[in-house]
């Protein structure tokens, strides 16, 4: 995997899929929204020719002004779309309809808007990586996070169609489905978070299941069984719980 394309690179899973590839030797893409934590973070990997390039996901036309930059240097291999923002909504107010907007286009919109410039190329050569990144709240709508939840469930439902209709490309599409992990975004969480894993861990494993080509990976593995569980959970047993669960803060205004 020569050439990677990171999305959300500046910290948590994008930064530690980032060391993980540099380490690998990989040439990397990194996107972020911030120009000085690109720079510290190209500065500390190994390896050399990495691009930086500071955007927000949400500007289609910056994000693939960046593709068709890294693209010129030569073929990329993965793509991963690991942007992605969080914060409490309810839908009763009025004032959170922005910040669900925000989070939907940032996790869902943006994750079409970075896979769009690589396919046709990856067409060509007959290989390729697409990853998403989705998350356990996908699998049940969360009480005071339904654009959260909503945007995750929609990443995994768009990657799975988007991996049967490049399945004769040669093209794999990976979803990765994290659980709980300690990056800035579970850092302010005010409830318990079940097998809290370390980002580099996560990376680890993340790699090895895009390398393996998986459809579909739930970590830590505690929380695929947890996951499973919560499928099969009827709405009546699961309401009663979930209800009663802290939720994430909204952005105060």
């Amino acid at each position: 995997m020569n050439r990677v394309f990171i999305t959300g690179a500046s910290s948590g899973i994008g930064a530690a899929l980032a060391f993980l590839y540099a380490g690998r030797g990989a040439q990397l893409g990194l996107v972020g929204r911030r120009t000085d934590a690109l720079d510290a973070l190209r500065a500390s990997l190994p390896g050399g020719g990495h691009e930086v390039y500071e955007l927000d996901v949400r500007n289609r036309e910056a994000l693939h002004a960046a593709a068709r930059h890294f693209l010129a240097g030569g073929p990329v291999d993965v793509v991963i779309a690991s942007a992605g923002i969080s914060a409490g909504t309810l839908t009763e107010e009025l004032d959170d309809f922005d910040v669900f907007e925000a989070i939907v286009a940032t996790n869902l919109n943006a994750t079409v808007a970075t896979f769009e410039p690589f396919i046709a190329s990856m067409k060509q050569r007959g290989q390729g990586r697409l990853v998403g990144v989705a998350s356990v709240a996908a699998v049940r709508g969360l009480p005071g996070a339904g654009a959260y939840s909503a945007s995750k469930a929609a990443v995994r439902n768009y990657c799975e169609s988007l991996r049967v209709e490049l399945r004769p490309s040669g093209i794999k599409v990976v979803t990765l489905v994290p659980g709980f992990i300690r990056t800035p975004m579970t850092a302010h969480n005010p409830y318990k978070m079940p097998f809290l894993m370390p980002v580099e861990r996560f990376a680890e494993q993340a790699v090895r299941a895009i390398e393996a080509g998986v459809s579909y990976k739930v970590i830590p593995w505690q929380m695929a069984w947890v996951a499973a569980l919560l499928r099969c959970v009827p709405n009546g047993l699961y309401d009663y719980f979930a209800v009663r669960r802290k939720r994430k803060p909204r952005l105060r205004r």
